[in-house]
């Protein structure tokens, strides 16, 4: 027996540790190479992680709810190399799919049927390990075993028929991947996943009603609906721990806060994203010494401007965030100190990283909590392209499914707090970034225009800043041409 132990990987820029939120896999399940054997979710997004060796689960390290420092064992897989064949790799009925395959193939068995061998890669690449979906530069070589000097000499005068075996292998494997028998529970939405866990339902007991057998909603719904059957007693030991994701700490009716004299309802673990969120918000009021300033803004001929491109073209017409987001850019390229980075060196001196252009970071309300996804580039994008990315980006965050990549690397970040119905706000610097604009609502409000009371669209914006990269000065000119632009967008947008 061959027991090969995955450590959690690297799964994003800076992240030490990730909370493991439920296993998809039991001791003595079968695995495929990139089958996912695990949910986790680090302080970037939720995400599942596949399994880099084929064999049967031997052991499984952590339980749901348990926070994984990188590094650390996450399952060991015995491979079955007693004599240097691999494992079985599962062998499902003709033409079924993987859970990975299935999922890319948007829950669509028939879709992904006629998928040709050269894709057999899973497409599962995590930092530092995974296989690419599609040719075969990517497929996995088992390393050569070390034998005597006569096994040498006879490997060296068979070595392209050991290549040719070597490759068959190879393409069995992934063959066997294709059809390997689902294991993990067939759903694709992180928000099902979410409810079935605040509703105490294990996943891998659902039946799916949707495509191939994909958990929707309504099933977790009508599970928890459902009459409870009488329990029969799970199989756990101490190498496999329960897969269950535990919910909120259990609190006898009687139980009274000492302090307060109230009952106490819940109590709730400060984990996952709002861990992260907390210790990020935390780190950014103790290290930057931020300043704030604001200003109202008659944004009129901008609402105007954009009703008139929306009757123009209303498919392709930007968003009012998109106009402001192109202004701020415009800012930015005059008063680049606001979209820099400190960074302290070993020697505990510090220097102002400055960069070529601009990763353009917006705050997105999502089921998890704040994200902040960010537009790579987003000096390089017209007010249309950064309106698609807007977009594109809300999207996957809102979903659940977008990753480090999306969700890290900004250099400046836009606030629309006004879709909550708020004015202003003192915005908490998205660190290690140096600034932060807010925008406040839209709304109808007395203004001067000419000597004269007229009702105007006015909103306010506010800029918290890093006062260790610049003073009042630089901030007030860059919010006071932002707060022009959109008093003047036609004039300015002339000049972009």
């Amino acid at each position: 027996m061959t027991v090969k132990t995955f450590t959690l990987p690297d799964l994003g820029e800076g992240l030490t540790e990730a909370e493991l939120v439920s296993w998809l896999v039991q001791v003595g399940d079968t695995v495929a190479v990139d089958q996912p054997i695990a949910e986790v979710e680090t302080a970037k997004s939720a995400v599942e992680v596949p399994c880099p060796f084929a064999g049967t689960v031997h052991q499984l390290h952590g339980a749901s709810g348990q926070t994984l420092d990188v590094g650390a064992p996450l399952i060991s897989v015995d491979t079955g190399d007693r004599d240097g064949t691999p494992a079985p790799q599962g062998g499902g009925p003709k033409g079924e799919q993987s859970y990975r395959e299935e999922e890319r193939a948007g829950a669509d068995p028939e879709a992904a049927a006629g998928a040709s061998d050269d894709d057999a890669g899973s497409g599962s690449v995590l930092i530092g390990y995974g296989t690419p979906a599609g040719g075969t530069a990517g497929r996995r070589r088992r390393p050569k075993r070390a034998g005597s000097a006569d096994g040498q000499a006879t490997a060296t005068a068979t070595a392209p028929a050991q290549a040719a075996a070597q490759a068959a292998a190879t393409d069995a494997a992934h063959d066997a991947m294709a059809s390997a028998p689902r294991l993990a529970p067939t759903v694709v939405s992180p928000i099902v996943r979410k409810l079935a866990k605040d509703r105490g339902i294990d996943i891998s007991t659902v039946r799916g009603s949707g495509p191939g057998g994909l958990i929707l909603r309504r099933d977790v719904v009508a599970a928890a609906d459902a009459p409870a059957e009488p329990a029969t007693a799970p199989r756990e030991t101490a190498a496999a721990p329960s897969s269950r994701t535990p919910g909120p700490s259990a609190v006898a009716p009687s139980a009274v806060d000492a302090r307060t004299g109230l009952g106490v309802a819940e109590r709730l673990p400060v984990a996952g994203i709002r861990k992260a969120i907390g210790q990020a918000m935390t780190r950014s009021r103790s290290e930057i010494p931020e300043a704030t300033v604001w200003v109202d803004v008659d944004a009129t001929k901008l609402v105007q401007l954009r009703a008139e491109l929306k009757a123009q073209d209303p498919e392709r017409a930007p968003g009012l965030m998109a106009l402001i987001a192109r202004f701020v850019l415009a800012g930015l390229a005059r008063h680049p100190e606001l979209a820099t980075r400190i960074e302290t060196l070993e020697d505990g001196s510090q220097q102002i990283v400055r960069f070529d252009g601009v990763n353009l970071g917006f705050a997105a309300q999502t089921d998890r909590g704040l994200v902040v996804p960010n537009i790579r580039n987003a000096h390089t994008l017209s007010a249309r392209g950064l309106d698609a990315e807007l977009r594109r980006l809300t999207e996957l965050a809102r979903t659940g499914k977008a990753g480090p990549a999306e969700l890290s690397g900004s250099t400046f970040t836009l606030n629309n707090y006004g879709v909550f119905g708020t004015d202003g706000a003192a915005a908490i610097i998205n660190h290690p970034e140096v600034a932060i604009l807010g925008i406040g609502r839209i709304i109808d409000r007395p203004w001067v225009v000419d000597g004269q009371l007229a009702v105007r669209k006015v909103t306010q914006l506010s800029l918290a800043f890093d006062h260790r990269v610049c003073d009042g000065g630089a901030a007030g000119g860059f919010l006071r041409m932002v707060a022009d632009a959109v008093e003047n967008p036609v004039s300015v947008l002339a000049d972009l």
